[in-house]
């Protein structure tokens, strides 16, 4: 079993007098995650799956007195899918103030759809946690080096989701069955979708422009759509763990650019299953753009379990002069310049260096990717 990051950190706020909420994408492993946490309270806990219809109708509208006859004497309470549960803000209020004893965890798999009914009701009363795709460190740290390094073609290939590294006979049929029916299954329902093929058109589109600028008005007139809708449908899919935007780096120079974005996906196999390419990285075009992608998730997925304030940025000017990524921590720039072969050089722009200057600047290739990651 992947030793999730997580897990500790989740365990670490037991019993202090707050809702812990754990978002993430479905197949991710959040069920998993809190049953290993239930284990260790295997008399004092209790699992509510609120896919099941008459867990749903407990749980809704509810009182504090049929709360506590629900849970008993249980004092760790897992509340699984909770988005599906209607006014489960109040429900968690209720918890939270009259039942005092008790720990909640709940989890969602759709952000857009449950921070908008725990926010204010939960306000002051609540951790919150997100849990991604397996991330290449965690891997590592189960798996050891050695192993983990000799299949990052395929980590790059078909992503990292659990069920995909688990059961790698079968990660094509499980990848695509991932991507139609759990990953649109929140995104499909949500009211404003009304046109499900533009929102699918739309992902393939993205997913054929990774590591390039994205132009919204390009995209409306591809898809024959207005620039809001399609602005409204990227923040729908970012909200639901799908894809994620890079904005541009801009200070100081005129000829920089300052209006496009860059759009990734969080896991690269969801990538490739939109777009029906598995082929090795040396008979693919987007190599490169794969290495990118993969990169910056997973940097991102360490700044997010390492709980680190980072501002990640790309930065490009009128004349071509770009650097693929650049974090700001507390002030200070890290510049970085992605190519998988160790044989391709790239350099930080000079004009970067010369307007910026850094903190550092590295070029990160297959043969020293590990200490970007954090690994060694």
């Amino acid at each position: 079993m992947i030793k999730r990051a997580l897990q500790p950190i989740l365990e670490s706020k037991l019993f202090r007098g707050k809702i812990i909420i754990l978002y993430g994408a479905r197949q991710v492993g959040k069920t998993t995650l809190i049953k290993n946490i239930q284990n260790k309270y295997p008399d004092n806990s209790l699992f509510l799956n609120c896919d099941e219809p008459d867990i749903r109708e407990l749980l809704t509208d509810t009182t504090s007195t049929k709360l506590k006859s629900i849970i008993g004497n249980k004092e760790l309470i897992l509340i699984d899918e909770a988005q599906r549960v209607k006014n489960i803000g109040l429900t968690l209020k209720l918890f939270s103030d009259e039942i005092k004893n008790v720990q909640v965890i709940a989890t969602g798999s759709s952000s857009f759809e449950l921070s908008n009914i725990i926010n204010e009701p939960l306000t002051g009363r609540k951790y919150v946690y997100t849990l991604m795709p397996v991330s290449f460190k965690e891997l590592v740290d189960t798996f050891g080096w050695i192993e983990t390094n000799r299949l990052l073609e395929e980590r790059i290939i078909y992503g990292m989701y659990p069920e995909i590294i688990s059961k790698p006979d079968e990660k094509r049929a499980l990848l695509k069955e991932i991507t139609r029916s759990y990953l649109f299954k929140d995104i499909l329902s949500f009211e404003s979708i009304r046109k499900p093929e533009q929102i699918e058109k739309l992902l393939m589109l993205l997913a054929a422009q990774i590591g390039n600028e994205v132009s919204y008005n390009e995209l409306a007139n591809t898809l024959n759509m207005d620039k809001d809708t399609v602005s409204k449908y990227i923040d729908i899919l970012e909200k639901a763990f799908i894809i994620f935007r890079l904005n541009p780096f801009s200070r100081n120079l005129r000829t920089e650019i300052s209006k496009m974005r860059k759009i990734y996906f969080y896991d690269t196999g969801i990538r490739n299953a939109l777009i029906s390419n598995f082929n090795l990285l040396d008979q693919r075009n987007d190599k490169g753009a794969l290495w990118e992608n993969f990169l910056i998730s997973e940097k991102l997925k360490i700044n997010l379990i390492d709980d680190i304030d980072v501002k990640q940025y790309f930065w490009r000017t009128s004349q071509q002069q770009e650097v693929d990524y650049i974090e700001e921590i507390e002030g200070k720039l890290y510049a970085y310049e992605f190519t998988f072969s160790e044989k391709q050089k790239k350099r930080i722009s000079k004009t970067f260096l010369k307007n910026y200057k850094p903190q550092s600047e590295k070029t990160v290739n297959k043969n020293n990717y590990s200490e970007f990651l954090g690994i060694f």
